[in-house]
């Protein structure tokens, strides 16, 4: 197993080329906002201000897949989820 850096430093030193690392847990937790994630923010803005033009209140916009509704507040808030496990492991691997 090597020191990320020290790695980087290997490749450059064998291959003459100019190495990056990238740190996988910092890009999970932000980054720059990708074109996806822009079209999403944009779907569920609109989504929102059709809501309230409807007259929906107390809701929330959600997304899941492609389809944008409106969830109550009070399901929100009184609902519980069960957090899909496999994405932890996920997670955990990724994050080393």
């Amino acid at each position: 197993v090597y020191d990320v850096m020290e790695l980087r430093q290997y490749i450059e030193a064998k291959t003459g080329h100019d190495t990056r690392v990238t740190i996988l847990g910092h890009i999970q937790r932000g980054g720059p906002p990708t074109a996806v994630d822009r079209i999403l923010a944009s779907c569920m803005g609109k989504a929102a201000i059709d809501m309230i033009a409807a007259g929906e209140r107390n809701v929330m916009v959600a997304g899941k897949g492609e389809q944008v509704k409106s969830i109550p507040l009070q399901e929100v808030i009184n609902g519980t989820r069960t957090p899909e496990l496999n994405m932890f492991e996920i997670a955990r691997i990724l994050s080393i």
